[in-house]
């Protein structure tokens, strides 16, 4: 199992949870999203590596920033 983390800034609500966890869950190959909007951190594991620059765009998609923790 791959996993990748990233803190993300403008959270809030568990609505912008719900928002990025939809967008990132569209990427093949991702297994699992953990969020939080208390902490801001984003953990996405997979079986195989995913490319950093697909989950910060998908969590550009849903309105937020995220950088590779």
């Amino acid at each position: 199992m791959n996993t990748s983390e990233y803190q993300v800034s403008g959270m809030s609500c568990g609505h912008c949870e719900v928002a990025i966890r939809g967008e990132v869950g569209q990427i093949p190959g991702v297994d699992s999203i953990d969020i939080s909007a208390q902490t801001g951190r984003l953990v996405v594991t997979s079986a195989e590596p995913l490319d950093d620059a697909a989950i910060l765009a998908a969590v550009d998609e849903a309105g937020y920033q995220a950088v590779p923790a």
